[in-house]
């Protein structure tokens, strides 16, 4: 058996100190977790609801997204994307998406 103790960490978003309990670091050794932490609690809430950086957005949230204006190929209507439409395929609002997914 393990014998683990607390370990004191800096968090890499805010620069503060937090601990690495010996009963966080069981948890992460009972669900095969390798990676210990690197933000500290609030920091990974905040990550988790949306308002930190996010995997493969260059360090942009979901919400600071770039959004480029189309119309939709489908209904006409005016709508955003997240992504630079190139031409070669087509674009969709939510809804029209939604359907073309369901079918």
């Amino acid at each position: 058996m393990n014998n683990y103790s607390d370990k004191t960490m800096t968090c890499r978003d805010c620069g503060d100190t937090f601990t690495f309990s010996a009963g966080e670091q069981e948890f992460y050794a009972s669900k095969g977790l390798l990676n210990e932490p690197r933000r500290c609690t609030n920091c990974r809430a905040t990550r988790r609801s949306g308002g930190g950086e996010s995997y493969g957005m260059g360090g942009e949230g979901r919400s600071n997204r770039e959004m480029f204006d189309v119309i939709c190929d489908d209904c006409g209507k005016d709508t955003k994307v997240p992504f630079m439409p190139r031409g070669d395929r087509p674009v969709y609002c939510s809804d029209c998406f939604a359907k073309t997914r369901s079918n």
